[in-house]
């Protein structure tokens, strides 16, 4: 159970990002804060002020986790980075796809000019970026402007040289007119390659130059000018800060680092996708003993990428690897392209892995108990079924349900739980086409066969055309498939599968007389949880979810006003009729069981069209 108020007081006087959850763990809110431990608390404190979204958002939060950063600014593209991943309901920044600055150099003209723009080019200009401040980009092009003398004006050189006067620039010297051939290409060409290094983050001598201005008109009680010296030298600062958060090489790379203390580790991967870390997980080792660090990574990433549908073309570690060739030829076979290990020593990336150590770390420290119980919630429960079924290798569970309003507006739900945990991104929805009345059985099979056709045509597709197939929508078939129900769902599975012809086991998820999860039926019997057990538990949330999730869809049909009266397909009953039914028996279930006789005591009901309405409730089901 998340303590929040314990969790609180955990919380480091460190600049970071921190994501808040709800109960069904989605995240609702991604902040960023320079100091963690201030931050997170204010939203917690009664004395604080808040708005009326704030505080509706707070009643929602369930747990929060956060993310370390080395600044606030690498705090800020982070946070911009997760909302625009995660869209989480009460965030408003970036909802527009917002793109960032950059700054433009036309190294390929004979007079180049340095320009402000967001989009980057396949020219031959070089791009610095991207910032995360617009304003402070442009002050930092105009001070390239006023130290350097670099042009801005769109006049095609050298060809228009002398054609026109010079403009407003070179009057209040921020231009030295190459226009008028006042300057050489040479000397022009060495001021735009000063400006670069100091775009490269060669700004010591730059920033030394300003302070001495600053200083010298101070003296001279030049204070404004000394205040625009002042304010420049921060933006100096704040457009040279490393991006780390940000790598602009545009790649897919994991970024994989760990802490270990005693018989414990935990691995933090950070996930960079072209360019952006766009998420970042954790995971906990124990039983390591004496091991290497070394020995731990490589054994990590034997397991994990065992069973990830994505390999990046760089995988980079804190320690190097051992066997690493051989592990590189295994990873490059599984992408189809090459896959490189590296071990970073300096320069951007070893910072971003400095700071997946500083996580895991934090996390080792933070979350060493949390950390067990999560596992033995999740990858626990798995091994758990695995014993009680008698199945080896389990990962992938899919559960299905059915919802409809007395018949009508079929839907079925598939849920999806990897390694004991909700993968909601595999979550599936069906609207059933070819059941008309309330017949689960028939929605069941016809939502199965969709699911499995589907997954089979999309492998041959994919197959086809080279690609991976473990990368489609449908194509991961899971280790076993969990109906909601007993012995009749359990047979229109495998029913489906028969005719697929596909291997996968089947279980049924069977519930007591109070509708609460009570055992699984597999095999032809019925098999008892323990039920304090991890894996009772993994298999109640996992009905629960399925049961939600087609309710909520059918939910959302019903608000569309696409549901209307189960009656209105019944042949014979028109709206008269339909009034007339519900006047007399008051309740859709009094009609579903009423006898002929019954039904032609209703008003307008004759006898053909009282036995069109029970055979229509009384129709023939499967066979259990």
């Amino acid at each position: 159970m998340f303590d929040i108020q314990e969790e609180l007081k955990k919380l480091p006087a460190k600049p970071g990002v921190y994501l808040m959850h709800n109960d069904k763990d989605e995240i609702i809110y991604v902040g960023k804060a320079r100091i963690l431990k201030n931050r997170v608390r204010q939203y917690f404190q009664s004395s604080y002020k808040r708005s009326v979204k704030i505080e509706h958002m707070v009643s929602h939060i369930a747990y929060f986790e956060y993310i370390i950063t080395d600044s606030e600014l690498e705090a800020l593209v982070l946070e911009c980075n997760l909302i625009k991943e995660h869209r989480p309901h009460y965030n408003t920044m970036l909802k527009d796809d917002k793109s960032y600055p950059y700054i433009r150099v036309t190294v390929q003209e004979e007079y180049p000019r340095i320009l402000f723009c967001r989009n980057v080019r396949r020219d031959k200009s070089r791009y610095f970026g991207p910032y995360t401040s617009a304003g402070a980009v442009k002050e930092t092009i105009e001070l390239i402007h006023k130290v350097y003398k670099i042009r801005n004006c769109n006049r095609a050189l050298p060809r228009d040289i002398g054609k026109e006067r010079p403009c407003l620039y070179h009057q209040i010297k921020q231009c030295d007119a190459p226009c008028q051939g006042w300057i050489s290409s040479e000397q022009y060409r060495s001021n735009v390659d000063r400006a670069i290094r100091f775009l490269n983050g060669d700004d010591k001598t730059l920033l030394n130059d300003l302070e001495e201005k600053m200083k010298a008109a101070a003296e001279q009680m030049e204070f404004e000018e000394a205040a625009e010296y002042r304010d420049l030298i921060q933006n100096v600062r704040r457009i040279g800060e490393k991006q780390k958060i940000n790598d602009t090489g545009g790649d897919d790379r994991d970024i994989i680092a760990m802490a270990k203390a005693d018989d414990e580790a935990v691995i933090a991967i950070f996930f960079i996708r072209n360019g952006k870390l766009l998420g970042r997980d954790h995971f906990h080792m124990g039983g390591i003993g004496d091991s290497e660090k070394n020995e731990i990574m490589m054994d990590f990433i034997k397991q994990f990428y065992m069973g990830t549908p994505f390999i990046p073309r760089e995988i980079l570690t804190q320690e190097e690897i051992p066997d690493k060739e051989i592990l590189e030829k295994w990873l490059s076979d599984k992408r189809g392209t090459k896959v490189s290990l590296l071990t970073p020593k300096r320069g951007s990336k070893h910072q971003m892995m400095e700071l997946a150590q500083k996580n895991a770390q934090n996390i080792l420290t933070k979350d060493g108990e949390k950390l067990k119980r999560e596992e033995s919630r999740t990858i626990g429960a798995v091994k758990e079924l695995e014993q009680l079924l008698g199945i080896r290798g389990l990962n992938r569970m899919e559960a299905f349900d059915i919802s409809n309003t007395n018949g009508y507006e079929n839907v079925a739900s598939m849920v999806v739980f990897e390694r004991g945990k909700a993968r909601r991104s595999d979550y599936r929805k069906f609207k059933i086409r070819t059941v008309a009345g309330p017949d689960d059985y028939r929605c069941m099979e016809e939502a199965l066969e969709r699911r499995f056709s589907h997954g089979l045509r999309e492998t041959k597709e994919r197959q086809e055309q080279g690609k991976d197939v473990e990368l489609g929508s449908f194509t991961r078939f899971p280790d076993v498939l969990m109906m909601d129900g007993g012995k009749g769902q359990v047979n229109v599975a495998l029913r489906v599968l028969e005719k697929l012809k596909l291997d996968i086991p089947v279980c049924g998820m069977v519930k007591d007389d109070f509708h609460r999860t009570r055992g699984l039926y597999y095999n032809n019997e019925i098999i008892q949880f323990p039920k304090n057990s991890e894996a009772f538990r993994m298999i109640t949330r996992l009905q629960d979810e399925a049961h939600r999730f087609a309710i909520e869809y059918h939910k959302s049909l019903r608000s569309k006003g696409q549901v209307h009266s189960v009656l209105d397909d019944i042949k014979g009953v028109g709206p008269a009729r339909r009034k007339a039914l519900m006047k007399h028996f008051k309740d859709i279930g009094k009609i579903r069981h009423a006898a002929v006789e019954e039904l032609m005591e209703a008003e307008g009901i004759t006898k053909k069209v009282a036995e069109e309405i029970y055979t229509f409730f009384h129709r023939e089901k499967i066979v259990q």
